[in-house]
């Protein structure tokens, strides 16, 4: 709007202090100058006309000057469209880091793409018999088996063993086809040919999954009930499948299934959860569940009070069926559950929201990235998790080798699973991993030469830089390290060669060994391998050997010419196990068992402890110093271990740099590679043929709850470096903190905050203009109300937020370590631990003080949220302002033809029209629907209210234009927590599923607003209050800003409930202005205009 627009507008960048100076000046000058005129006049004995002229003139023209000043500041306190510096400057600086935050995120540590395509020919048999006799949501949902084209052909009756796929928020049915056509593909040419013997026995699997016609699931809390309600139901029917001979070619020797496998994606997988808490699940039903990025550990939103409740009910069941002393009280006791998540490129939900360590403990199941998982190696996206094929197939293997199709529960025992889980998903350097060399029996003797085979000096490394070599196949001896030598001695072992099973014939095989001499009575056919490598020689050595294949840890392969982990290059093979666990043997055997030359390296070495790890204690504010620097020496382990425990934070990101120059003697069998990994969720990020690497990881993260047995100690950030130790030069590493880069992980963690924290900076600019309009009867702009907030409140409640902030972080971390004292000396045999859970749902979320400056930060954005949405409002109501009065050139006029703000409706229409919108909202519609056309009803009521103001240019107008501004303002921060919901019934109504919602249909959560906005449609203005009733105004919204900075994050629906009591009481004040007794009660009634509507009238001259 032009400043024209406004009587006596004064330029819009006027400072307040300037014209405050002035205006005091002006009047010190009047005042002294008439009290001199009158010191003097009593002097003399008659004062002459012309001194008495002059002094009138002073005094008039002071007052004139005071009064333009005034004029103006009243104007300028009136104008919607009024700058300042300040404000500017506010504006510029939210830009700027809005600006740095959008690069860095989508520019600055990106995990690389490499997720190749996957293939199927799908075909789907429908289930239309599985109607409302078996569940009531069978008109809204259906049930579906997926078939394999050219494997199952057609065939439409269940084979094998049953899993159900469950798809996420707005997730089609069709989305299983990947990972059933994997599975019927892997059962066709490896299981059914019988190529593998491994595999004998198993079935194939029959993936069921369910068509909830997208549903969107995330925002709306009793849709995911509806979901789990139904998946039971879809359950046991499944299962009745099975027993039904006319539906079933399983082999009637096996036991029929009673359970059924499940894997959900995104919110899938929390429903997956939620149906083992409902009334209709049958026990023992569900023992396996697999997730893909699925939010476990916390809602994605928090706009909808069922969700929030529904995910606390659940977790709170699943930790407590967890604390239970006896296993026969967990119901859970049989379950395992696996989540999968995909890291930093799953933009839809956080992949930190995937973590179940607050939920489950390691026996029963782990979170892991899929950077992790062997063959996988590389990170993927919300959608890309259900398609990737390496990915697929990782998960089918697992599938496959946990299944048991002679049990009735279709799976081996939870234990075993759990084994068979962290081999296919775990890289096998994780201090849970299990190895199988201590259960082996001795299965292999080896004959060896005396003379002619080497062994290897105490204390030696081993290095073949080629293979077969010698013409024959020859086997190369490390002896043991003598018992007593220090602890943490570890023997490793890299090459670039598949390491043989037993009864392979590949180049290289690995043994674990021990003399066995030939006495009378030992037989050498106990052993089903038989190892001779000792040609005609009469003298020789036989050792008892067991093979460690099954041990083998898949790393990417590290070249000159490698570029990514996930590269379609064959992997190293790498052995590691620590000494304790060789006790028992003498000997490490590598037999090289190519016949002839062929390329291929292998490097084996005993290393201690003190050479192999670094700790180093440096924090945050130690990178941000100086980065840190490590030089590894010439004469070192192939394998090097930076443990970094205070770098644990998910909101920094490093970066890494390795300088090493060439070999001096030989070529580099390998070029350095670099694990980067966490303990507390199992994330491993691979780096290859590495110079420079950006790191990020998924450690601790704001709001999230603590693990389910406390906090692990050493979770910080770690990095395992392999370096060829052959080549005679040093290695230097740097890492350095990325500042630009650590700004992108703000808004994954932090979305919900910029909806809920420019509350806070609406309520401080409301509880001005409203001091301000019970102090001079002006309710100034929001801009200038907004201008003055900057220089006083808003600044001193962020500085008190941020010291809460540093507060809160800092009794986190006091309860948590009290905690871990507690349940680690006291409650070791309790059944339940003293774990606050919501202890990191408050403000920031974070339990490390040293991220206070985030607050200031994040309130800088949101005052330029507030800013652009303010402006933004005021372009439009000023659009359809110039349009309204358009198509409505003559201002509506009241029955005796004055010119009034608005058209005046009876009062029996407002209440006729009130009543009906209310029964909708207890009905029909949800309460955010009603919400919505409110905040439409607002804009009407804002360009009538604008247009007024402009065609009288009256200072009242103007004060009731600038109050329905603000309200809209504060009512359009308030619709963006009701929309998801809203989109939830639109989406129920295109499916023609009409069932409310009972817990959007309280119309107490509506009427405020109701009342409020159909006053304000009235023209009526909020009194001036002067007595002490004005305190509570200014309290309320105090409160609602600080309410709103401290619990919008986790709780942002309550929001909306907050604003409804606001509402409620400016409803109060409204109808206190308009004296509502009974007696005007009996006369609401009537058809006459009402007499307030008409205060702010004004005839063009």
């Amino acid at each position: 709007m032009d400043n024209k627009s406004i009587p006596n507008a004064a330029p819009s960048a006027d400072n307040d202090d300037a014209e405050e100076d002035i205006t005091a000046t002006a009047r010190r000058k009047q005042k002294s100058k008439s009290k001199s005129k009158s010191t003097n006049l009593p002097r003399k004995s008659g004062s002459s006309e012309k001194e008495m002229l002059e002094l009138r003139e002073v005094i008039s023209n002071d007052a004139v000057v005071v009064e333009k000043i005034s004029q103006r500041r009243r104007a300028r306190m009136l104008n919607p469209w009024t700058c300042s510096w300040l404000l500017l400057g506010a504006l510029t600086t939210a830009a700027l880091l809005g600006l740095c935050i959008f690069q860095s995120f989508t520019t600055r540590q990106l995990d690389p793409k490499g997720a190749a395509m996957s293939y199927m020919a799908s075909a789907f048999v429908k289930y239309p018999d599985f109607d409302t006799e078996h569940t009531r949501f069978a008109t809204k949902y259906s049930l579906h088996l997926y078939r394999e084209v050219g494997i199952d052909d057609g065939d439409s009756r269940v084979k094998g063993v049953p899993a159900l796929f469950i798809p996420g928020n707005a997730g089609s049915y069709r989305q299983v086809r990947s990972l059933a056509a994997e599975a019927a593909h892997y059962w066709n040419d490896n299981i059914k040919s019988g190529t593998n013997p491994a595999l004998q026995g198993k079935l194939s699997l029959d993936f069921f999954t369910v068509d909830f016609n997208e549903d969107i699931t995330a925002f709306h809390g009793q849709t995911l009930l509806d979901q789990a309600e139904y998946l039971n139901d879809a359950i046991a029917y499944i299962l009745s499948l099975y027993h039904n001979p006319d539906k079933s070619q399983r082999n009637s020797s096996l036991p029929d299934p009673s359970s059924v496998i499940l894997v959900g994606h995104s919110m899938g997988g929390v429903v997956a959860r939620t149906m083992l808490t409902m009334p209709n699940y049958q026990a023992n039903s569900v023992n396996t569940i697999i997730t893909l990025s699925a939010p476990h550990a916390r809602a994605p939103v928090s706009f909808d009070a069922l969700m929030i409740n529904t995910y606390k009910e659940i977790n709170d069941y699943w930790r407590k069926a967890h604390s239970t002393q006896w296993g026969s009280d967990n119901p859970l006791w049989h379950v395992t559950l696996i989540s999968i998540a995909g890291g930093g490129l799953d933009t839809i939900v956080p992949s930190d929201y995937s973590s179940v360590a607050s939920l489950i403990p390691e026996t029963h199941g782990f979170t892991v990235f899929t950077t992790t998982i062997p063959d996988v190696w590389l990170g993927m996206d919300h959608l890309a998790i259900t398609w990737c094929d390496q990915l697929r197939k990782a998960v089918t293997k697992a599938l496959y080798d946990v299944q048991d199709p002679y049990r009735a529960a279709q799976t081996k025992p939870r234990g075993e699973r759990m084994r068979s889980f962290k081999k296919w998903f775990l890289t096998g350097l994780e201090d849970v991993a299990e190895k199988t060399l201590p259960n082996k029996e001795p299965k292999t003797l080896l004959t060896l030469e005396d003379n002619s085979n080497a062994i290897i000096s105490q204390g030696e490394r081993l290095v073949l830089r080629s293979l077969g070599r010698s013409g024959k196949k020859k086997a190369h001896l490390l002896p043991m390290p003598p018992q007593g030598t220090q602890e943490g001695k570890k023997f490793t072992l890299l090459t670039d060669q598949y390491l043989d099973a037993p009864g392979e014939n590949g180049t290289i095989e690995v043994l674990f060994c021990s003399v066995f001499p030939l006495q009378v009575g030992h037989s050498a056919t106990l052993f089903s391998m038989n190892m001779d490598l000792s040609g005609d020689s009469t003298g020789s050595t036989r050792l008892a050997c067991k093979n460690v294949a099954s041990d083998t840890i898949r790393l990417p392969a590290s070249t000159m010419y490698s570029r990514y982990p996930f590269d379609n290059a064959r992997p190293f093979s790498y052995l590691q196990y620590d000494l304790e666990d060789l006790l028992e043997h003498q000997f490490v055997a590598v037999a090289d068992k190519s016949p002839e030359p062929v390329p291929g390296w292998v490097i084996a070495e005993f290393s201690s402890g003190s050479e192999s790890v670094i700790r180093d204690p440096v924090s945050m504010n130690g990178l941000l110093r100086s980065n840190a620097r490590y030089k590894l020496p010439a004469k070192r382990p192939m394998l090097t271990d930076i443990k970094l425990p205070a770098l644990s934070s998910g909101l920094l990101t490093y970066n890494l740099n390795i300088e090493r120059p060439g070999c001096t003697d030989n070529l580099e069998l390998f070029n350095p590679m670099v694990r980067q990994y966490i303990s507390e969720v199992y994330e491993s990020k691979f780096y290859v043929n590495v110079v420079d690497s950006e790191i990020s990881l998924h450690g601790v993260a704001p709001y999230m709850p603590p693990t389910l047995k406390g906090k692990k100690k050493d979770n910080g950030l770690a990095l395992q470096i392999w370096a060829d130790p052959t080549c005679d030069s040093a290695i230097e590493i740097t890492l350095g903190l990325d500042v630009l880069g650590s700004f992108g992980k703000l808004w994954m963690r932090y979305r919900t905050l910029f909806a809920a924290l420019p509350l806070l900076v609406v309520a401080l600019v409301l509880r001005k203009q409203f001091q301000v309009h019970d102090e001079t009867s002006i309710f100034m702009s929001f801009t200038e109300a907004l201008n003055q907030c900057l220089r006083g409140s808003i600044p001193i409640l962020v500085t008190s937020l941020s010291w809460t902030a540093v507060y809160l972080a800092s009794t986190a971390r006091s309860s948590e370590q009290a905690m871990l004292k507690w349940t680690g000396h006291q409650l070791r045999n309790a059944t339940e631990p003293l774990v606050d859970y919501a202890i990191n749902d408050l403000l920031l979320g974070s339990t490390d003080p040293m991220f206070w400056f985030l607050m200031p930060i994040f309130c800088a954005i949101s005052v330029g949220l507030c800013i652009a949405i303010n402006y933004t409002a005021l372009g439009i109501t000023h659009i359809f302002t110039v349009v309204y009065s358009k198509l409505k050139s003559t201002p509506p006029k009241t029955e005796d033809g004055r010119t009034t703000t608005f058209a005046v409706t009876s009062t029996r229409q407002r209440i006729i029209t009130t009543s009906v919108l209310l029964m909708l909202v207890s009905t029909v519609i949800p309460y955010q629907f009603a919400f919505l056309v409110l905040c439409m009803v607002q804009i009407a009521t804002c360009v009538r209210a604008l247009r007024m103001a402009r065609e009288t240019r009256s200072d009242n107008n103007y004060n009731f234009y600038n109050y329905a501004h603000s309200v809209l303002v504060l009512m359009l921060w308030i619709l963006p927590i009701n929309m998801p919901v809203l989109a939830v019934w639109i989406r129920n109504l295109a499916v023609h599923w009409l069932t409310p919602f009972s817990s959007h249909h309280n119309i107490l959560s509506i009427m405020p607003y109701i009342l409020l906005v159909e006053t304000l449609s009235t023209g009526r203005m909020v009194p001036q209050i002067q007595s002490s009733i004005r305190y509570i105004t200014n309290i309320s919204l105090f409160a609602l800003a600080v309410y709103a900075a401290i619990y919008g994050v986790s709780y942002a629906y309550r929001l909306h409930h907050a604003v409804n009591l606001f509402s409620a009481w400016l409803v109060i004040l409204h109808w206190s202005a308009s004296s509502f007794s009974v007696y005007r009660l009996n006369h609401l009634l009537d058809d006459a205009p009402s007499n307030e509507a008409l205060q702010h009238t004004k005839k063009r001259p």
